[in-house]
C-alpha cells in the first residue's frame, strides 16, 4: 500500500449557515490523504495503474463548487463521490478548511476532517 496526499489545495467557495457567507465566499484548504495499492504502477510506470491526481484534484474542485452549508456535508460528499470514482483508493481522508470564519472574533481556521472509514448511515 502506498500512501498518496494532495495537501494545500486552495479554493474560493461559498459554502456556510450565515447568507453573507453563501453571497460573499471566503477561501478553503483541502488535505487529502489515501492509501492505494500502486505497485503495478510502482513496475511499469504507467499512470492508468495509479491514482491520476489531477483528475483527484479536479473532482475536489467540482465539489468544493457546490454550496453547503456545513463543512461536515462538503466533506462526506466529496469523500463519497472519491471512493466511488477511484476504486483503487483502499482507505482516504480529507481535511477542510475555512479561514477567518465568521465567529465573532480573531479565528484563524475552523477544520472538518473526516475519512473512509467512518460508517455513514
Amino acid at each position: 500500500m502506498s500512501q498518496i496526499s494532495i495537501e494545500g489545495m486552495e479554493f474560493f467557495a461559498h459554502h456556510g449557515c450565515f447568507k453573507e457567507e453563501q453571497i460573499i465566499g471566503t477561501k478553503f484548504i483541502v488535505d487529502f490523504f489515501c492509501e492505494a495499492n500502486t505497485l503495478e504502477a510502482e513496475k511499469t510506470d504507467n499512470l492508468h495503474k495509479t491514482v491520476n491526481y489531477q483528475s483527484l484534484y479536479l473532482l475536489i474542485q467540482q465539489e468544493m463548487e457546490q454550496k453547503s452549508n456545513l463543512l461536515e456535508h462538503v466533506a462526506r460528499r466529496t469523500l463519497d463521490k472519491i471512493m466511488e470514482t477511484f476504486p483503487q483508493i483502499e482507505t482516504a481522508e480529507i481535511k477542510i478548511a475555512k479561514l477567518n470564519p465568521p465567529l465573532g472574533g480573531k479565528v484563524d481556521r475552523v477544520c472538518v476532517s473526516l475519512s473512509s472509514e467512518e460508517i455513514v448511515d
